[in-house]
């Protein structure tokens, strides 16, 4: 296969926010990575629908009122770190299973590499975090960062 001199690097990169430590710690290697390599940046933040069942009308509310909150301030931190960095970012906001939604977004956007941060919970290692799903389903590059 022959590269042509400028394009054999990632065009899209698709980053997941969750507001953890090590998901913001993933938005800023994924910012520094476009920025070097000219590729543009999408930032997603899944808000997760299964913690929703068996809650009252007003309690579903008040958890997507927070949801909505807090992807305004990922929207709003993302934007301002990428602007100082000179990279160009698209914040996207879903609702639903995060694996599902990454993988369809990553898909859609062609995305050459999908950047999450490690999963902070003991559980994931004994059944299998996010970052094992999307390496498993083996159709992008997948960068977990600690």
């Amino acid at each position: 296969m022959n590269f042509e001199l400028g394009t054999d690097g990632p065009r899209t990169l698709l980053v997941a926010l969750d507001g953890s430590v090590t998901s913001m710690r993933a938005g800023a290697y994924a910012a520094g990575l476009a920025r070097r390599q000219g590729s543009r940046l999408i930032a997603v933040y899944v808000q997760t629908v299964g913690a929703l069942a068996g809650m009252s009308a007003l309690a579903v509310q008040a958890a997507r009122e927070g949801a909505e909150a807090t992807a305004a301030e990922l929207r709003e931190l993302a934007e301002r770190q990428a602007r100082e960095r000179g990279v160009g970012l698209t914040f996207v906001t879903r609702t639903g299973d995060p694996f599902t939604e990454i993988a369809a977004l990553a898909d859609a956007e062609r995305a050459d590499g999908v950047l999450v941060g490690a999963s902070e919970h003991l559980g994931h290692r004994l059944v299998g975090s996010l970052a094992v799903r999307l390496v498993r389903a083996g159709r992008w590059p997948v960068t977990v960062v600690p």
